[in-house]
């Protein structure tokens, strides 16, 4: 439920209101809002008889929100939410911004050399995983901590705050030590312990779409991290699963337009792991922008054909480069364009 009061609302009006929400044994959220205050109705397992409150001084409406996502929802909070990622911000009015780097961390030197190019060429985030979830138990799993640090150093000596996924609560001392942002995979996007847990922290969290979600329980996984306390949330579109073999992953661009639609966090793509294929990365992270993607999070390795881990589908430092000059020429486009 939302109620929402009249722009000249006192302080006192808006206290009696949420006195009343408590009454009902349930939880109070204001959201402060440019013209007037609305407040969030939270804890209710059902209809909300609404005849104690809708007469209360100051109360303009209340609205009953049926969705099982209401504080990511724009009915909550009408205003976009900008995620501070290490210095870096995400959403908003803000230009798009380039997450890059190898999918698995292999070494001290690969991920020195992969934050250099990434650096040279206008990334903004360093990405590398230091731990693994992969289809099968014999393939690389990454270098745990080892690589943690190897990323940390890489992202301090090339200036740029790094992300890395995180997959079990036990992880989480060490991935926040070493991480300015928190990745959670697909794998894990109903991991609602995990995701709790992640919602009591104050660090960003890169919130991946899982590959049989619907927009709805991607919405609901980011839900169970804001009601925590942490609104830092990034969603990330990375391809559904589909009867489509002829690429890793079907890409729903759709769901950008959609998420910023229904729902004031930021919403990025990831065009590697939704394709799996290099040749297809550069033209569907256009497509993501032109469809209004707050981001994009691409692979990319100095030598994709000895990477341990999804080599196919990364860049080399050229191919990235040559990316980015593309992607600065499209956005000169898109920017000349909202302005006619």
């Amino acid at each position: 439920m939302l109620i929402v009061m009249h722009h000249q609302a006192s302080a006192s009006e808006i206290e009696a209101v949420e006195a009343a929400v408590k009454a009902l044994g349930l939880r109070a959220e204001p959201i402060p809002g440019s013209e007037r205050t609305a407040i969030g109705v939270l804890g209710n397992q059902g209809y909300v008889d609404d005849s104690s409150i809708r007469e209360l001084a100051g109360v303009r409406d209340v609205i009953h929100v049926s969705k099982p996502y209401k504080m990511v929802s724009r009915d909550f909070h009408p205003a976009p939410t900008v995620v501070d990622a290490g210095g870096v911000l995400i959403g908003g009015e803000n230009a798009p911004v380039m997450i890059a780097g190898p999918c698995s961390i292999e070494s001290e030197e690969q991920m020195l050399t992969a934050a250099q190019q990434v650096k040279a060429a206008g990334g903004k985030i360093l990405r590398g995983g230091a731990f693994k979830p992969r289809t099968g138990p014999h393939s690389f799993q990454g270098l745990g901590v080892e690589g943690l640090k190897y990323l940390r150093l890489a992202g301090d000596e090339s200036g740029l705050p790094v992300i890395t996924e995180v997959m079990r609560i036990e992880q989480l001392d060490d991935v926040c030590r070493y991480a300015d942002i928190l990745q959670i995979g697909a794998r894990n996007m109903q991991n609602f312990d995990l995701l709790k847990e992640v919602g009591k922290l104050d660090v960003p969290v890169l919130l991946k779409r899982g590959m049989s979600a619907t927009i709805e329980e991607f919405l609901a996984a980011a839900e169970y991290i804001v009601a925590e306390g942490n609104g830092q949330v990034v969603l990330c579109e990375r391809g559904i699963r589909t009867f489509e073999r002829a690429t890793r992953n079907t890409l729903d661009l759709s769901v950008v337009p959609l998420i910023r639609e229904l729902s004031h966090l930021p919403i990025i793509v990831d065009p590697s792991h939704a394709t799996g294929k290099r040749t297809l990365v550069p033209v569907m992270t256009k497509a993501a922008l032109v469809a209004g993607a707050h981001g994009i999070m691409v692979e990319v390795h100095p030598d994709p054909d000895k990477a341990l881990c999804d080599g196919a589908q990364s860049l080399t430092g050229e191919g990235f480069a040559t990316l980015m000059q593309e992607v600065d020429r499209l956005l000169a486009c898109l920017g000349s364009c909202d302005t006619q």
